[in-house]
This record gives structure tokens, C-alpha cells and sequence, in this order.
């Protein structure tokens, strides 16, 4: 399960970046919110459907409250990756798996660490490092935004897979 898991969590790891990485090159920062916005939940939705689990992305500090809130199982997981990165551990590497029962069921889950990289400082960085167009979109479009701070290799949040036992 868990090496399944890891290769959808890669699969949408990689076709996340690579749609960011198209939009930036075309449309520079502002134009590739649209990519987090949109794209990324597009690619959870058909990888869920895919496979029948459900497959998402979640953080400490969401930009969507709705969208990206981690439950209690993915608050934990999501706070040892920070302990782990701050301690020196490699966070591109960092994983997590278990069986949990929870009032639905029994449930395997999996995290997969989703690391801050340098490009995404233009809308998850520091406040002097976020171009003022940048600003401006985020804020009318996520009015609750948490998302910023980050420095390159940090925690930025996770790829979140669970799957039904």
C-alpha cells in the first residue's frame, strides 16, 4: 500500500509542478495562482476518482481553509515533518503511513511531505518576498490566507492519500 500510495502522491507531486512550472514561465506569479486554485484540486479530483481514495493536499497554514485543512491524523503527521525538518532531515524524503480507525472505519492513511522550493517563495514566502501583484490577488481571491513565511526547504504542507480497509 504504501509504495502505491507514494507513486500517486509522486504522480501528483510531478504534474502539479510541471503545470506550475509552465504557468510561471508563461504568465509569471500571479498567473500561476490559478494553478493552485484550480489545477491542483482538478488533479486530486481525478486521481481520487481513479483510484477510489481520496487524494488531496493539506498544510499547518492553508491559503484555502476549505480545501486544505488538515484532520486531527494530518495535523500530527504534518507537525512531526516539521520537527523532522527542523532537526536537519531532508524534507522532499519525508513519508508517513498508518492504519487508523476512525467512526467511518478502519482507513490506511499516507503523507508525502511537499517541500517549499525556491520558486514558490513569489506567493508563499516572506512578506517582502511576495511581488505586490501577488499580494493583491491572494488577498481578494483568499481572504483567510495562512500561506506565506515559508522559507525555501521548509514543510510547505502535504500530499494526503486515504484509503478505505
Amino acid at each position: 500500500m504504501a509504495e502505491q500510495s507514494r507513486a500517486v502522491a509522486t504522480d501528483f507531486a510531478n504534474r502539479l509542478g510541471a503545470e506550475l512550472k509552465r504557468e510561471l514561465s508563461s504568465g509569471g506569479p500571479e498567473s500561476a495562482i490559478k494553478v493552485c486554485r484550480q489545477v491542483a484540486p482538478q488533479i486530486a479530483g481525478e486521481l481520487s476518482l481513479a483510484r477510489g481514495w481520496k487524494v488531496s493536499r493539506v498544510s499547518l497554514k492553508p491559503r484555502n481553509p476549505m480545501l486544505g485543512t488538515p484532520d486531527p491524523w494530518e495535523q500530527q503527521v504534518l507537525a512531526s515533518f516539521d520537527e523532522r525538518a527542523a532537526k536537519g532531515e531532508d524534507v522532499a524524503k519525508m513519508e508517513a503511513a498508518d492504519i487508523v480507525q476512525e467512526p467511518q472505519g478502519r482507513y490506511y492513511r499516507y503523507m508525502k511531505a511537499l517541500p517549499m522550493a525556491p520558486l514558490c517563495v513569489q506567493c508563499h514566502g516572506s512578506a517582502d518576498a511576495i511581488p505586490a501583484g501577488v499580494k493583491a490577488q491572494l488577498g481578494s481571491q483568499y481572504p483567510k490566507d495562512t500561506a506565506t513565511g515559508y522559507a525555501p526547504g521548509q514543510v510547505r504542507g502535504a500530499i494526503t492519500i486515504k484509503r478505505p480497509l
